[in-house]
């Protein structure tokens, strides 16, 4: 994902403190190399984000840690920064690709988490000798394979694509000394826990792992417990939490009203942009083309599409090019665009905690958000899923919908006069009319037919009469072939045997 070179990086935008915040502690009380200040003084800020200012100087202690944070509050700077402050001891500048090998390495669940990483990576380092690369599915593996072997101290990557790297033997890993599990959460839900097993089996085991996520679950305590080493936990709000600077929004609806409430919602609140999550790759496609057709200008962002498309939209989207942007949950994690107005959920997650993501691609950098969650019958067990996530009660409010569609009415001239009024003339007398059931109409304009009478079975001569045998039931060939007539000794009780066929085995 190409950043817009507008919009500052994740951790570039810090929130603007209301006027009863604290700010929070400068970045240069910290022992950081005057490389690194520099780089995050060109990011436009100053001041560290709660997340940042906990586990930025336990990281630079070099002790494991498990970080949890609301979404969007400056994850990656608080892990990319001390790492890159204990790797340039290493900093070189030849151009040997052994005196560049991989030193830390970061893993992300979806493409775009992992590119938008690899940018605030190299946003920090640029004043640095230390390379940094990215590498993900969806694109050839030559380029990527280039760099790999020219040398990187930083990798960001996605598992499935860094197993193919290992496999290939384009990269090694025996020298690395920093493992990052990003969104760890997602990962395990999506299936990479036999992939992430398989890439840190590869790994030294005296190493530092940092684990970032947004929500706690007992399978991610469950990995730290088995890959961290006496972790120290980071948790700047209670687990799960949402932002509080969002505003949520329930609405009971039907499947063939949500369409119409999302395009009210933004008509009503004047919304410039907005991004609707949906559960299936399908019906983004669907949902999207529908847009389309009722004038949004709309994109599709989904696991099906190729990387270069997923680029492509999220590139029109951040410029304004793009209305609405329709989306899987490939896009609930990790996107970071500035001034965001709303998220809908078009449908209710399939898990609560892709809920908490959703709605924090909104909001962010201390800006107000609103994220609407259309709910139909069929969606009570899935909400009761995110209350007890949230541990909080949701109230679901019904929603009016504007009846703006277009009503034919009939006008009535002379010429109608001696007709039979019409159900639309009548409705528009004010007279109530009751619509007679096609059915019922058809067997009262049906003509009416005799009464039944008992129907007889038809006759046939030919099968009604009694069996008569027609031969003797001799074969054809006993009768041609029967001999004449002759006098013979033996008594006329005997019949003479019966002549077989050649084919059979008799004589010719």
């Amino acid at each position: 994902m190409n950043q817009d070179p507008a919009s500052p990086p994740l951790e570039a935008t810090i929130p603007s403190a209301p006027a009863a915040a604290v700010p929070g502690p400068r970045f240069d009380t910290l022992p950081l190399d005057p490389k690194l200040l520099r780089a995050v003084a060109d990011s436009g800020y100053t001041a560290m984000t709660p997340i940042q200012a906990k586990a930025i100087p336990i990281v630079l202690e070099g002790r494991d840690v498990m970080g949890a944070a609301q979404t969007g509050t400056g994850k990656t700077a608080a892990f990319t920064i001390p790492l890159l402050q204990k790797m340039l001891r290493h900093e070189n500048a030849s151009a040997s690709p052994a005196r560049h090998p991989v030193r830390a390495l970061v893993l992300a669940p979806t493409r775009e988490l992992a590119d938008q990483v690899a940018n605030n990576v190299k946003t920090y380092a640029k004043h640095t000798q230390l390379r940094s690369t990215v590498v993900f599915g969806g694109i050839d593996m030559k380029p990527q394979t280039l760099v790999l072997k020219g040398g990187v101290e930083v990798l960001i990557a996605t598992p499935g694509r860094l197993l193919d790297h290992i496999e290939a033997r384009n990269c090694v890993l025996n020298q690395v000394e920093y493992v990052v599990l990003d969104e760890a959460d997602r990962m395990l839900d999506i299936g990479f826990l036999p992939d992430l097993q398989r890439i840190l089996a590869y790994l030294p085991k005296q190493r530092q792992t940092l684990l970032f996520s947004a929500t706690f679950s007992p399978e991610i305590k469950r990995l730290a417990q088995s890959y961290l080493q006496d972790p120290v936990t980071v948790e700047v709000a209670r687990p799960n939490a949402t932002a509080t600077n969002v505003e949520q929004r329930f609405y009971g609806v039907t499947d063939d009203d949500k369409r119409n409430v999302v395009r009210q919602i933004l008509k009503q609140r004047e919304l410039s942009q907005a991004i609707v999550f949906v559960n299936s790759k399908l019906g983004a496609a669907r949902l999207a083309r529908s847009f389309e057709r009722d004038g949004l200008r709309t994109a599709a962002l989904h696991g099906d599409k190729s990387q270069d498309e997923r680029l492509k939209s999220l590139a029109a989207f951040k410029a304004g090019e793009v209305d609405l942007l329709v989306a899987t949950d490939v896009a609930a994690r990790g996107l970071d665009i500035a001034d965001l107005p709303a998220v809908f959920n078009f449908d209710v997650p399939f898990n609560a905690e892709d809920y908490v993501h959703r709605i924090g691609r909104t909001g962010r950098a201390g800006a107000s958000g609103l994220a609407v969650t259309l709910v139909t019958r069929d969606d009570n067990r899935l909400v009761g899923d995110i209350e007890k996530l949230i541990k909080k009660k949701l109230d679901i409010e019904s929603f009016e919908l504007e009846d703006d569609r277009p009503r034919r009415s009939r006008v009535r001239d002379d010429t109608d006069e001696g007709r039979a009024p019409s159900a639309h003339a009548e409705r528009d007398e004010g007279v109530r009319v009751t619509r007679e059931p096609r059915e019922a109409r058809e067997v009262r304009e049906r003509p009416a037919r005799e009464p039944d009478r008992p129907r007889r079975a038809p006759a046939d001569p030919f099968f009604d009469k009694p069996y008569e045998p027609t031969g003797s039931g001799d074969a054809p060939w006993d009768k041609a072939a029967a001999p004449a007539p002759s006098r013979s000794p033996l008594s006329p009780n005997i019949r003479p045997k019966k002549r077989v066929a050649s084919l059979l085995g008799g004589k010719t």
